[in-house]
């Protein structure tokens, strides 16, 4: 096996992606940076890493991506999935072709990816993917039901492929972010106010917005928090299954699990007053 391992990281041109693409950079990996704008990720090719135009959406541009990796590299030791975006509005003002595509980008997206690098891993019997999903991959919050629907989706996703994968040594890890300092917050709060803003929903786009406060005044935990838990993942022989970081993570997903959905819904609710 070749001595310095390959990573690709998607949704590095930005957040959290070009954050941990950093961090893997310094830790020693050959890194191969992937996002639909390649001139934003310049100052990562500069450090060292290998930009690829993809767009996670697109089946052509993730084969031609795929293939580009097969030729220049053999194939990637680590696959990070990180590529995604939240997607808020009423269930009643999405259209399905939006919801259609949250699910391409947030799951389809790293599920075609996964397809088409595992043959190398499995090959060489080694290897992980870490699978960027979300504290709301565990819990719920208002006008996010297509976004929550494919964070839950890519959890269950990641478990069935850890135990196709565990005989031939290759790890599924799973990532649960918090409230993260990004842009997550603008890019979520002009479509939501485009979707729903007017309408009946209109109230709850209000209350939302201010829930969401903490992210656009910059109270988020720093991107390189998730950045850290990935190199540590990608650095254990025996990493765990799932990785939690971030601000209001931990306590909001440790209500949901042991008070139960009727306590958790109380807490939304009063947030929302």
């Amino acid at each position: 096996m070749k001595a310095q391992k390959t990573a690709l990281v998607t949704g590095a041109s930005s957040g959290m992606g070009k954050v941990m693409a950093q961090q893997l950079i310094k830790d020693g990996l050959k890194v191969i940076v992937a996002a639909r704008r390649v001139d934003k990720m310049d100052d990562l090719k500069a450090l060292g890493a290998y930009p690829i135009a993809l767009d996670v959406s697109s089946e052509e541009s993730i084969v031609s991506a795929t293939e580009e990796i097969k030729k220049e590299f053999g194939g990637v030791d680590l696959l990070v999935n990180n590529a995604g975006f939240g997607l808020y509005g009423a269930v009643e003002d999405i259209s399905m072709d939006k919801a259609r595509y949250q699910l391409e980008v947030n799951l389809f997206g790293a599920g075609r990816l996964i397809q088409l690098l595992l043959p190398y891993m499995r090959e060489q019997r080694s290897g992980k993917i870490i699978n960027i999903s979300s504290m709301g991959g565990k819990v719920y919050t208002p006008l996010g039901a297509w976004y929550h629907a494919s964070k839950h989706a890519l959890e269950g996703f990641s478990d069935c492929l850890r135990i196709e994968l565990k005989a031939f040594n290759i790890d599924v890890v799973i990532v649960e972010p918090g409230i993260i300092q990004t842009d997550f917050g603008n890019v979520m709060s002009g479509p939501m106010r485009e979707h729903s803003g007017k309408g009946p929903y209109a109230p709850m786009v209000q209350a939302v917005e201010t829930m969401g406060e903490s992210y656009e005044k910059g109270e988020g935990t720093p991107p390189q928090v998730i950045a850290d838990v990935v190199s540590k993942a990608v650095h254990s022989r025996k990493p765990r299954t799932r990785y939690v970081a971030g601000k209001f993570a931990k306590p909001m997903m440790f209500i949901r699990k042991w008070f139960g959905d009727r306590a958790f819904d109380r807490m939304l609710f009063s947030m929302m007053k």
